[in-house]
Formats: structure tokens, C-alpha cells, sequence
């Protein structure tokens, strides 16, 4: 029998209203703020921290770990890579490390204490409420772990403190991985932006994902429920999937 189902987080959305004219408007946002933007500093789980990225201290792990993916498929579907050498790895980490948009971290594993990722905040609009994560470079010490998914919930959790109404997932459509790790994560399918963007002398047609802050806290509960060590046996498989527990989000 299967985890207990978590409640439809957006069971009861923001009614519409209407104006003077009967036309139908938006949902009233009176009091609204907007949140600070989002600052270098670590951000620390279990499985994981994340640390503001530093040539001087992450670039040479970095690329070891990345050289592990002989086949170099990590690098497809992003803009930039696969680097033939440490040097030009750090040249490209020297451009975007003191960003503040993108701003950039490196993922390190608490147990080897060393940077197998990086992740970024991106296409930051704190006047709307909107954030992007993105960059997403998982090095195979990375990919499928727990430290790859609470990466992930830290960053979210972060940016729904701040005060973020949404939190943004982008992807080449054609990226099947990156959908399927979207929809796993709790994220909403919204659509595909035909021809987007150009990348890698290629067309990219873009799907477009979402997390919405009313829908944050049943999410924050699964995300819960799916890192706590009770949910990993002996030899650290997981015994409930992080999609049981999201797949109640997934409604329409």
C-alpha cells in the first residue's frame, strides 16, 4: 500500500473578481511586497550543502567530477561545455561566478565534503515575484542521489521564504530527463514556447514548468516525508518515491 495521499495544494485557488466594468480581473494583491533578492550565501541540508561557486576552491573538484560522464551527455543541453580542459572549465567559471543573475552555487556532498554540482537562481524578478532555477551541471557522483533531489528542495525552500509567488523550471522540450525530473520535483507543466531561443547552432523549443508559493507547503511536506533517513533502507535506497508523494500536485 502505497504513502498516504498528500492534499491538493491548489484545492482551493484564488477566486478571480470583477471590476466596475463586469469585466473579469486577477485576484486582489493588496498587501503585496516584493522579496529581497537572493544572496551569496551557503545553504546547508543533510545530504548536502550548497556553497556560493569560487573558481579558487571549486573549479579543480569540479572538473574531475564532471570528467567522470565519458560520454559528455551532461553538457547537451545546456548553452555552454563540455570543456576540453581544467583550464578552460575555470576561464568559464571566472565569467559567471560573481554574478549576482544568474547566481551560481556549487553542490557539495556532506559525506565527501566535495563539489559534485552546480545549480543557479536565474531571470530574478523580485517586482513580479518570480525566480528561475537553472545552470543545472550534475556531475555523475551527483545525478540520482539524495543530495541531487535535497539540492533542489534547498534552493525552492529558499526562495519561498523570501517571498517568491513563483518558482520557475525551463528546459529544452526535447530534454526528456529534465521533464521527467520537473514533473518528479513537483513542478506543473505550463506549455512549450516554439522556437525560443538558439543555443549550440541548434533551434531550442522551450517547456515551461512552474511551482506556485500557495502550493509550496504540501510540497514542502513531501519533500520532507522523501529526504528523511527513515525513507532510505540499509543500503540507501529509497523505499517511498519522491513522485508518489508529488503526484497528487501534478492535477490539472
Amino acid at each position: 500500500m502505497g504513502p498516504p495521499a498528500l492534499p491538493d495544494s491548489d484545492s482551493n485557488p484564488p477566486q478571480t473578481t470583477r471590476n466596475s466594468l463586469g469585466q473579469t480581473i486577477g485576484f486582489p494583491l493588496p498587501a503585496w511586497t516584493p522579496p529581497p533578492f537572493p544572496v551569496r550565501e551557503p545553504l546547508v541540508g543533510r545530504y548536502c550543502r550548497l556553497e556560493p561557486l569560487d573558481p579558487d576552491r571549486h573549479a579543480e573538484p569540479l572538473y574531475a567530477a564532471n570528467c567522470l560522464d565519458t560520454t559528455q551527455g551532461m553538457w547537451t543541453y545546456l548553452a555552454y561545455g563540455p570543456f576540453e580542459s581544467l583550464n578552460q572549465y575555470r576561464e568559464w567559471m571566472q565569467t559567471v561566478w560573481k554574478s549576482s543573475d544568474p547566481l551560481f552555487f556549487a553542490v557539495v556532498d556532506s559525506k565527501s565534503n566535495q563539489p559534485v554540482g552546480v545549480a543557479s537562481y536565474l531571470r530574478i524578478e523580485p517586482v513580479v515575484g518570480t525566480i528561475e532555477v537553472g545552470h543545472l551541471a550534475f556531475s555523475p557522483l551527483l545525478q540520482r542521489t539524495a543530495a541531487a533531489t535535497e539540492s533542489m528542495f534547498l534552493m525552492m525552500r529558499r526562495a519561498f521564504e523570501l517571498g517568491y509567488r513563483r518558482y520557475e523550471w525551463k528546459c529544452d522540450a526535447l530534454n526528456a530527463p529534465s521533464r521527467t525530473a520537473a514533473e518528479r520535483l513537483g513542478f506543473r507543466f505550463e506549455g512549450i514556447f516554439r522556437q525560443a531561443t538558439i543555443y549550440k547552432q541548434r533551434n531550442r523549443d522551450t517547456a515551461w514548468y512552474s511551482i506556485l508559493d500557495r502550493e509550496w507547503p504540501s510540497l514542502e511536506t513531501a519533500f520532507l516525508r522523501w529526504l528523511d533517513p527513515a525513507n532510505f533502507d540499509e543500503d540507501g535506497k529509497q523505499i517511498t518515491r519522491l513522485f508518489d508523494l508529488t503526484a497528487t500536485l501534478h492535477k490539472p
